[in-house]
């Protein structure tokens, strides 16, 4: 079986199920939601609609405003891509689905580039929906409080394609770990915890301790803030800790990939090939 073929067989059992649409819906919500909410506080604490706001808030110019919401598209959703990417191959060992794709192709190495670039795709459609989600109602608030949206600037354009590149690399971080651990609770489970609850603490612990700081740059989640080039982390502050310079966002952009390269090749290397039960 072809490359071409592998990745059309993907794409297909991707779309025939419901999964795809079903954490598309909850991606579109959650995204549209956080930078509809965000975006109406912060452009009422610019303009000061909020009475006394607009001193407290005055860390952040209202120039940063539009690349901070349109960036929560990433900062709070990738979550969506990661999970997509895991269900993709852990999916396929919960239903022993794997068993007939294998025997009609035995190059598994090709099965497993067909599943990345499908992938990329899944990743490419949750970056549309989540850019709309969120740019929607963020540049809508935005305007209803006179803060420019910057939708006319071409560094904007440049972030949502980096977005988009964000959004793929997750995905493919995503197969790496369903290839890498073959149960799908024991995997999902793993990917949350360490996005919503590990992550986030080294993260937060690393504004208060210089020695933690520097490694928490290059942390997945913060090499994905800085690919993008803006997220409530660093703009808050306690993003990539005290006296530390967040990563350009071409390393951010190295370091998610060499993130997906290495769990996609462990993965490959020591359960991809394993005998399928």
């Amino acid at each position: 079986m072809s490359l071409v073929r592998a990745t059309r067989s993907e794409l297909t059992k991707q779309f025939s199920t419901s999964m795809w649409w079903i954490l598309g819906l909850v991606l579109v919500a959650y995204v549209g939601s956080t930078a509809g909410g965000l975006a109406g506080f912060f452009g009422a604490v610019a303009t000061g609609a909020i009475p006394g706001g607009s001193t407290d808030m005055s860390a952040i110019p209202g120039g940063m405003l539009p690349p901070l919401i349109y960036s929560l598209a990433t900062a709070v959703g990738y979550i969506f891509p990661l999970l997509i990417g895991t269900l993709l191959v852990t999916g396929e060992f919960r239903h022993k689905t794997l068993t007939p794709t294998f025997l009609a192709t035995p190059r598994r190495a090709t099965v497993l580039a067909g599943k990345v670039v499908a992938g990329i795709v899944m990743g490419l459609v949750y970056a549309l929906a989540a850019l709309v989600s969120t740019v929607g109602p963020g540049a809508g608030f935005l305007a209803v409080f006179g803060v420019d949206t910057q939708l006319g600037d071409l560094d904007t354009w440049a972030m949502f394609g980096r977005i988009a590149l964000a959004f793929a690399l997750w995905v493919l971080i995503g197969i790496g770990v369903g290839t890498l651990v073959r149960n799908q609770v024991a995997a999902v489970v793993g990917v949350i915890a360490f996005t919503q609850f590990v992550e986030p603490i080294l993260r937060t612990v690393g504004a208060f301790v210089d020695g933690i700081a520097d490694a928490a740059r290059f942390l997945p989640g913060a090499a994905s803030d800085a690919l993008v080039g803006a997220s409530l982390y660093s703009t808050l502050g306690s993003g990539t800790g005290a006296g530390s310079e967040p990563l350009a966002w071409w390393v951010g952009g190295v370091v998610l990939l060499a993130y997906a390269a290495v769990i996609l090749v462990l993965g490959y290397l020591t359960s991809w090939r394993r005998d399928v039960g």
